[in-house]
């Protein structure tokens, strides 16, 4: 049996379905092009990954797909480019995300495709080992031979939290990805792959009835599971400044990396906007206050920026990052830094910004916001996000609109949060690799 609920939005209705194996669906009708984009979200990111295994969450986006029960090793990218369509996939903290875009006549073919995998993905020692390997290269290609690479989402978590979750790299090390089993790939299959702990999310030009039929159609027959229990992820805010040093071959110039605990984005979703509408004021464009007195007046850094999350707004669960990212000239200090961004802090906690620069800032924020739900793919993916991590789809309907109503007092209040005292301070220091460490 289906159950199904018609949610109204300011900007058209979403519909609700839940199987009985659990899967949740998110159908979004919009009249448009004849073009729609499917997405898979579960809820495992990487961390949830096992101790030991660092990096496993993403190698398993990769075996996702080496072929299912009908479909044979990377035939799913074929069927949906043969269709006119692309696909992709993407690790999170807490999700990985299946998604393409196809021409509406495409979409039970997609559909099957999803289904397939969710039910019987072929996870061979074969497949394992060719894509540690590929795994390896990718490392290699975005982290380890990049200048910057992965500054700072694989290195500040580490420094910012304690415990295994929240703090290890993502992209994981070459030993543990090296001793990952067959076995073992069963095993996080059926604890976290399980249509219970996935939403499957359908947007663009379609019709809902059809659509509801394909989904029963692919996905009814695939049995109930029980997901594990997700990672425990609660842990106390730094009680002092944290400092750590991040050693890097390739980068010809320093940089810093500032990382702060944000608001539960589910809980206290009001206020953690205001820090988005903050990041916005502090180092959206080059007039706003942090390029303007690093770059143009002081000439300390060559370039800086401010943003929610470590992949972006609202894309993980609690606790979430806020950051300060800057890239110094050689003859920068941290400390210069660090007073800089300090005071301007202290200036919006004190007096918050004036109302021209609010204005700008939020317009800023909810255009950009705007335009990027202007792309069916990324709305697509969004939808689901937010579905799965804060069980408020409706979300991308919202944010634009709640983002320019973000008042003085709650961007005063967002600035008092982000003190030197609770705070962790990365360097990124041109020289040999190495790890950070807490001084």
């Amino acid at each position: 049996m289906t159950t199904s609920v018609e949610t109204r939005t300011g900007t058209g209705s979403l519909r609700r379905l839940t199987l009985d194996n659990g899967l949740r669906v998110v159908l979004d009708p919009r009249h448009m092009a004849p073009v729609v984009g499917v997405a898979v979200h579960y809820g495992v990111g990487f961390r949830g990954e096992p101790e030991g295994r660092t990096g496993f969450a993403h190698l398993f986006e990769h075996l996702m797909f080496q072929g299912s029960e009908h479909v044979g090793r990377s035939e799913h990218f074929w069927h949906v480019q043969s269709a006119g369509g692309m696909a992709n996939a993407s690790t999170h903290q807490d999700f990985t995300d299946y998604h393409q875009v196809v021409p509406s006549a495409a979409l039970e073919r997609v559909l099957f495709l999803e289904a397939d995998r969710m039910r019987s993905p072929r996870l061979t020692a074969e497949n394992l080992r060719t894509q540690v390997e590929v795994v390896k290269e990718e490392v290699r290609l975005n982290v380890a031979n990049r200048p910057y690479g992965g500054f700072p989402w694989t290195v500040l978590p580490g420094l910012l939290y304690r415990t295994f979750p929240n703090a290890h790299n993502g992209y994981g090390a070459f030993h543990d990805l090296e001793q990952a089993t067959a076995e073992e790939c069963e095993t996080f299959f059926a604890d976290h792959y399980a249509p219970a702990n996935a939403v499957l999310t359908v947007s663009g030009s379609f019709d809902p009835g059809q659509a509801t039929a394909f989904v029963e159609r692919h996905f009814a027959g695939i049995p109930y599971r029980e997901p594990a229990a997700p990672a425990p992820l609660a842990e106390p805010h730094p009680a002092d400044e944290l400092h750590g040093v991040h050693r890097d071959g390739h980068a010809p110039l320093p940089a810093v990396a500032l990382g702060y605990r944000l608001p539960d984005p589910a809980g206290r979703t009001d206020d953690y906007l205001a820090h988005m509408i903050l990041a916005s004021v502090l180092a959206s464009t080059p007039d706003t206050r942090l390029p303007r007195r690093l770059q143009g007046e002081h000439s300390l850094v060559t370039g800086v920026q401010a943003a929610c999350g470590l992949f972006g707004p609202l894309q993980a669960r609690d606790p979430d990052t806020f950051q300060v990212v800057a890239t110094l000239h050689g003859h920068t200090a941290t400390e210069d830094l660090l007073a800089a961004v300090d005071e301007e802090l202290a200036s919006l906690a004190a007096h918050g910004p004036s109302e021209d620069e609010l204005a700008r800032a939020t317009a800023r924020a909810s255009a950009r916001t705007a335009r990027a739900y202007d792309s069916l793919l990324t709305s697509t993916r969004h939808l689901g996000s937010f579905e799965l991590l804060h069980g408020r789809a409706e979300l991308v309907r919202e944010l634009p609109g709640r983002l320019a109503a973000v008042g003085p007092a709650a961007v005063v209040r967002a600035a008092r949060r982000l003190g030197p005292g609770s705070r962790a301070v990365l360097s990124l220091v041109p020289g040999t690799p190495g790890t950070p460490g807490r001084q």
